[in-house]
Formats: C-alpha cells, sequence, structure tokens
C-alpha cells in the first residue's frame, strides 16, 4: 500500500529563486508568544542568525493585532527570554543578559529581570543578582516580582575537608548552586528571600493569590537527578511550611521511574495545580494535583486517541475550568483543552480544526482569544489569532517575518504512508523538487531522520541545518519517516520501540524507502542517509544493517549503548529503551549498538560531533572513526565542532556542516566532484 496525501503542487509566479544554504541563516524563527491582556498586542522572541556575532541572536518583538503593525523592541547582541505582560498591560517584563563598563550586577553580562513600558521605551534592570536570575513571575496583582537566583553551596560530609584540602583537582559531587527564591516589591523595591533550603530549582510557579508556591527540585545539579529524582514542592507561605508531593503515580506505578517532571501550572482557584512528566520511549502523562493541607488529591488525566503530550506549556484557560496544551497527532501540533470540574476530568477538545504545527500559544485575559506561532506548508513561524471557544473558525494570520520566501520555489511536502514487514502503518514527510513530476524520472534520495526518538518530523515547511530544504531545492528527494518510537501516532506506536532499538525502526525506515522505489520516485542506486542526535544513532545503524546507501552523514550518534549509558548526562533514556541496566541486560546493550554491527559498514560516511556534547559524548564518533578508518578502510572524515555541545550554536559551524554534507552527497552519490 501507498498513498501520497496533502501534495502541495501548486506553483506560485513569484517563487524565481532556488534555496540555498544562505537562506537559512536568514529565517526567523518566532517562539514564546505572549497575548496582552487585552489582546490588542502580541510580542514574542525572534531569533535569527548573525554572521557578525557568530550565533543566533534572540530580541523582543510587538505586534499590533489589528493594524499588523510590529516592532521591534530590543536590539542587544544578547538574546532576551521569557517575555511577559504585566495583568494592567501597561509594562513587559523579559530576561537579558547585559554587560557595562563597570561588569557590575546588573550588567555583569549574567541574566537580569528588565523591564520597559509597552510602547518599548524605558527599559530597566529591576535585579541584581551577582549569579544572575534563572527564572522569574509578576504576580497577578503587578505589585511583587518572584524569582530564583543562584548560590553556592558547600556539600559536608566525611571528605569534605579532603576536598578542601586539595582543592585543584575537580570532584564528581561536593558542592552545587542551589536557587533560593526571592521577593522584589515593585511599589517599594524592598527585596527579601523567600526560601533558601539548598535545593536546586528547575521551574516555580506562584499561584494567583500569592499563598502558595510550587517548585519542581532536586538535591543538586546534575541533569541525571532530574529524571527520576526530582520532587514537587508546595511552599505554604503563611506558615512556611513545605509540602512534597507523593510521586507514586509517576514513579512505582509509571512504566518508567525515569521521568521528567515539568509544565507547573495553577489555576486561578489557586488550589488545582498541573503538571505534566515526560519519559523517554513511553507517552507522558498528565496531572491534576489538588493542595489540601489535609488531603491533597492527585488525578491523572487522559489524552485523546493518538496524541501525545507536546512540550512544557501547560495553561489555564482564564475564567474556564480547561487546562491546556500542545499534543501532536500524526505529524500535527494542535493545542488541546480538557475540562476538569469538580476533581473530575470531563470532555478534552481541540481548539483549533485547521491542521497546524503550534510552536507557542497564549490565551487573552478574557480567555476569549489564542495566539499561536504555527509554522505550515508554505510559511515558517509566524502569528496567528483564533476563538478560543470556536474551532470551525478560521485562524487569522497576523504576521510574515519571513517573507523572503514568497520569492522562494518551495518544495512539494506531502505524507506518504507505507506499510512496514510486521504489517502495521508508518508515515512520514516526503519532500520533493519544485514544480517535479514523476514523468520526469526518478531522484536520488535522502533519508533524513529526526532525533528524540520520543518526536516527530512537522507537516511544515522546514529549512534546517540537520537536512531539508537545500536537497530538494538541487533535485533530491528528501524522506523524514516518523518511524516507531515517533510521537503522535497512539501509545502503542510509540512504545513498540522499546526494547527493539536498532530493529523495529531500522525495518520500518527502509519499507518507506522500498515503497518510493516502486512508485518511481526514488532512485535506488543513488541514497544517502543522515540525522543528528538519534537520527545520528540511525543513522549508524542503517549503514551497519545495508549497504544501500551510498553516503551517510551521522550528527551527534550513540555508537555504542554502554559507553552511552556510562558517559551521557541522562542515562534513564538508555535504561528505559534497553530496558534495564548494562548489567542486567548485557545482550540488549550489545544488539542496541552499532559498534557490534560494525564490520558491516561500507557506506562512506561523514562524522559531525560537538567537542562538548554531554547527551552524546564524542568517544562515540572518535570509536566510529577508528572503526571506519584505521581497521575497515571506509571512506571517513570526522568534523569536531570546538566547544559546541550538542547542537551547533555557531554560524561558522552550522554552515560548515551544510556545505560538508552537500559536498559528501554530492561525490559519494552523484560522482560530482568539485
Amino acid at each position: 500500500m501507498f498513498t501520497l496525501m496533502g501534495l502541495s503542487t501548486q506553483v506560485y509566479a513569484n517563487q524565481a529563486n532556488k534555496i540555498t544554504i544562505d537562506d537559512f541563516f536568514d529565517i526567523g524563527i518566532m517562539k514564546q508568544v505572549r497575548f496582552s491582556p487585552n489582546a490588542k498586542h502580541a510580542i514574542w522572541i525572534e531569533s535569527r542568525w548573525d554572521k557578525e556575532l557568530d550565533k543566533a541572536q534572540a530580541d523582543l518583538w510587538k505586534v499590533d493585532t489589528k493594524t499588523r503593525q510590529a516592532q521591534r523592541l530590543t536590539f542587544s547582541n544578547e538574546n532576551e527570554s521569557s517575555p511577559v505582560w504585566s495583568a494592567d498591560g501597561q509594562y513587559i517584563y523579559f530576561l537579558s543578559k547585559r554587560t557595562d563598563t563597570s561588569e557590575k550586577a546588573p550588567f555583569n553580562g549574567n541574566n537580569q529581570v528588565f523591564r520597559m513600558t509597552a510602547n518599548g521605551n524605558d527599559i530597566q534592570p529591576l535585579t541584581k543578582e551577582v549569579k544572575g536570575v534563572n527564572a522569574f513571575q509578576i504576580s497577578q496583582d503587578g505589585k511583587n516580582l518572584y524569582f530564583i537566583g543562584n548560590k553556592t553551596v558547600e556539600e559536608t560530609d566525611q571528605w569534605s575537608a579532603m576536598r578542601n584540602s586539595h582543592s585543584a583537582p575537580e570532584y564528581g559531587h561536593g558542592s552545587h548552586d542551589s536557587n533560593p527564591l526571592h521577593v522584589l516589591d515593585l511599589e517599594h523595591y524592598k527585596q527579601k528571600t523567600l526560601i533558601d533550603d539548598g535545593k536546586v530549582v528547575w521551574q516555580f510557579s506562584v499561584n494567583q493569590d500569592q499563598s502558595k508556591i510550587a517548585r519542581i527540585t532536586t538535591e543538586d545539579n546534575e541533569l541525571v537527578k532530574l529524571e527520576g529524582w526530582s520532587d514537587i514542592d508546595i511552599f505554604d507561605i503563611s506558615n512556611q511550611k513545605h509540602q512534597v508531593l507523593q510521586d507514586t503515580q509517576w514513579r512505582q506505578q509509571a512504566p518508567s521511574p525515569y521521568g521528567w517532571l515539568l509544565g507547573l501550572s495553577w489555576h486561578e482557584d489557586n488550589h488545582n495545580l498541573a503538571f505534566r512528566i515526560d519519559f523517554d520511549g513511553h507517552p507522558g502523562k498528565l496531572f491534576i494535583a489538588d493542595i489540601n493541607a489535609n488531603n491533597t488529591k492527585i488525578t491523572e488525566l487522559t489524552r485523546p486517541d493518538k496524541v501525545t503530550l507536546n512540550g512544557d506549556d501547560l495553561k489555564w484557560r482564564p475564567d474556564s475550568d480547561e487546562i491546556c496544551y500542545r499534543g501532536a497527532i500524526e505529524a500535527k501540533v494542535k493545542i488541546y483543552c480538557t475540562e476538569f470540574d469538580n476533581g473530575q476530568q470531563q470532555e478534552t477538545r481541540s481548539v483549533i480544526g485547521a491542521d497546524t504545527v503550534v510552536g507557542s500559544y497564549d490565551f487573552s485575559q478574557s480567555g476569549k482569544k489564542v495566539a499561536l506561532s504555527h509554522n505550515g506548508l508554505t510559511h515558517f513561524s509566524d502569528l496567528f489569532i483564533a476563538d478560543a471557544n470556536n474551532r470551525r473558525a478560521k485562524i487569522k494570520r497576523i504576521t510574515d517575518i519571513n517573507s523572503q520566501v514568497s520569492q522562494w520555489q518551495l518544495p512539494q511536502i506531502s505524507i506518504v504512508k507505507w506499510t512496514a514487514p510486521d504489517g502495521s502503518d508508518v508515515e512520514g514527510i516526503l519532500e520533493l523538487p519544485h514544480g517535479y513530476t514523476k514523468t520526469q524520472g526518478r531522484l536520488p534520495l535522502v533519508v533524513q531522520i529526526h532525533g528524540g526518538p520520543t518526536a516527530a518530523t512537522p507537516y511544515a515547511l522546514q529549512h534546517r541545518s540537520y537536512g531539508r530544504s537545500t536537497f530538494s531545492a538541487d533535485g533530491w528527494a528528501i524522506l523524514s519517516p516518523n518511524y516507531r518510537g515517533s510521537t503522535g501516532y497512539g501509545d502503542k506506536f510509540l512504545t513498540e520501540l522499546v526494547g527493539r532499538e536498532h530493529d523495529i525502526e531500522v525495518n520500518d525506515i527502509l519499507a518507506g524507502v522500498d515503497y518510493l522505489i516502486a512508485e518511481g520516485i526514488v532512485d535506488e542506486d543513488k541514497m544517502a542517509v543522515m540525522g543528528w542526535s538519534n537520527g545520528g544513532y540511525l543513522t549508524n545503524a542503517l549503514i551497519s544493517t545495508t549497504d544501500r546507501f551510498k553516503a551517510a552523514s551521522s550528527g551527534a550518534g550513540v555508537f555504542d549503548q554502554r559507553l552511552q549509558w556510562m558517559l551521557e548526562d541522562t542515562p534513564g533514556h538508555v535504561v528505559n529503551f534497553m530496558e534495564g541496566l548494562p548489567w542486567e541486560k548485557p545482550e540488549a546493550y550489545s544488539h542496541g549498538s552499532s559498534l557490534t554491527k560494525a564490520h558491516n559498514i561500507s557506506t562512506p560516511t561523514l562524522i559531525h560531533i560537538g567537542e562538548n556534547d554531554q547527551r552524546v559524548p564524542v568517544g562515540h564518533a572518535q570509536g566510529l572513526y577508528r572503526a571506519l578508518r584505521h581497521y575497515l578502510n571506509v571512506p571517513v572524515e570526522l568534523v569536531v565542532y570546538p566547544g559546541e555541545g550538542h547542537g551547533l550554536s555557531h554560524y561558522q559551524h552550522r554552515k560548515a556542516k551544510m556545505e560538508w554534507d552537500k559536498k559528501w552527497f554530492d561525490y559519494y552519490v552523484l560522482g560530482i566532484e568539485d
């Protein structure tokens, strides 16, 4: 079975420009959309690459929702983030790093809370924390600013004296940065500390009457602590007492204890707290805790069929009992709202009927309107407004932050479906060259694999440094498979990957390739594969399984599962998919490792890795490189990006990766010598 859905074949007369690598660096990305209380304006963070700064630069923007007139509000060389409106709409608050000649707080290069008037004037710092501010919240009445700072805590144990007397080495533990919670009175500008208990605070939320503060905490800064050892702590401001929520429902009763707590959100009734937990390899869960001093009740909410929770931006719709979230569904991302009344879950609805890929969203103060960033088939993320009560109403586009796209020769984007060897239905995103028809003959293919794997490639226009748009512009077909383990296709589809990595998803992908060949779209003698993170892992898996690909680009990909458990910053990921620790499941770790099957690799392979990658440490790339170059005599190039982590944050590094991929595939697949 083979079907194409939603193939966009319209040719626009003014789309005359072929998409290039340089076009990637001119794309604006819209994030953190926030509605003004009266819905007359909206703000967002817009990120663009800056060649001179050698990084992506994020600034604060505002738009009039009636006139659609946009205004840039900040012009610093640092990244702004976390914008919020005051309840009266007079001010905009945000985080930013600023530096002056004194290099003293608040201008010492660490994040501080700034405030400007709604028209973008009179920017002033409100905090002056020496070690910076991690997060903040404005009280509902606008009178108080709550924020968490940073403080080094020296741990005391049997070996404290030894660590102190030999301070030159670095130690695995012994100190950590805690996050005291402070409140600043915005009327009198007096600051006091509310909580300073030595805990690391990953997120916090204050309820509307300022009686309770919810925090997600761990004992130290190691990220491993967040996936399985984090707590939700409720602090009662009046009696200064802490209550830690019982975690049985998302630890002992969950498919895995290694979950990430996130998304704290208080209802306006001041006692219902929504939060969620994410798992690698398993569907996330959504909870509401009715905080009561005598008997706190925690209720797990169900989701619509096939919907997977997406992101941490839980929001209670104002003037309602609906808790709302972004949900992945069949390569789309929609806004869902579930009514929670009298301690019971009621109806769940999709707020917008149209197909969307929502990046962020926010409700007006009345709850009647919703603003959202949406990525479509002919545009990147832009601001849209919709009626939050009528899913049949059309969404209204307000911005066009990438107007240059109207001049591009856009690729044809479709959803393609096929049947896996075990009979399961699988789909992916197929991208074909602008104006292409099958009468023009077969195309070379790039299989571009998403990371995660608990994620999905969206049904939307993308121009990514990890492999989209420029390849189709150069005459390639691109298949981005949403293989088993991807989100948005139901819990069974998601969890079938657990215990079967390097197996079931490899077969899913190869089946998709076979059907494109059978349909006459792809030339089976001209195929390449690429991916980053889990996409890099699957690139390694594919080339150690088959020699059908003429070239590969493996970015930040796991090569050995034992090494990954030993070195990565979130080892629960490995434990979940291997279904146990290395000494408990040695066969699973061998089966899930491309190292075990490396002798099968004959594909010329380009390897990318960040020097300081903590998620997929550099040893994986070095091991793959050693195997191919020194023992298997396979053409290989290792590209290590100095100072980079799991993603590439420098302009010159992103461009180098894209140009390396193009040259490598051109040479080994198409035979083009430059």
